[in-house]
């Protein structure tokens, strides 16, 4: 077919089959379906969600994906514990998490705990479990559980 008279046309795409290298004809609304699926600011970014219990009192911790980790900083958790959770990434996609728990002594705070977490994770279910962490003279208790969240744009 060399000429094709374009008032014939239904205004569908074409796409080609990388294996048989032939264009097939789609109607119009499933290439605003495909681009609508494949837009990555459509999809909600992850967020890092956890939950420090120390002395009774519970503390929540948020975070997003980050390129550098050396910028996140720690939280105090009941003025004896410091908490830090790092979530390197992109917008859309973790590459790792990991979360350090410190015990807060005179001189400087001591790691009393590191924990690193690799995809796939699931959303919305934790990934650690409920963590224990003993730390001190008299044995200090940190309590901690993350999960990974969407972020409402």
């Amino acid at each position: 077919m060399p000429f094709t008279n374009l008032s014939t046309l239904d205004y569908g795409f074409c796409l080609m089959d990388p294996c048989t290298r032939q264009f097939s004809r789609h109607p119009p609304w499933l290439a605003l379906l495909a681009t609508l699926l494949c837009t990555p600011a459509l999809h909600a970014a992850p967020l890092l969600h956890c939950e420090m219990t120390y002395a009774g009192s519970t503390q929540t911790l948020e975070a997003a994906p980050v390129a550098d980790p050396y910028s996140v900083q720690s939280v105090d958790v009941g003025g004896r514990f410091w908490f830090k959770a790092v979530m390197v990434g992109k917008a859309n996609e973790v590459d790792y998490i990991k979360l350090y728990a410190y015990l807060d002594k005179r001189s400087q705070p001591v790691l009393v705990q590191q924990a690193t977490y690799l995809p796939p994770f699931v959303k919305g279910r934790s990934f650690t479990g409920k963590q224990f962490v003993f730390a001190g003279p008299v044995e200090r208790e940190l309590q901690y559980d993350c999960a990974l969240r969407e972020s409402t744009p």
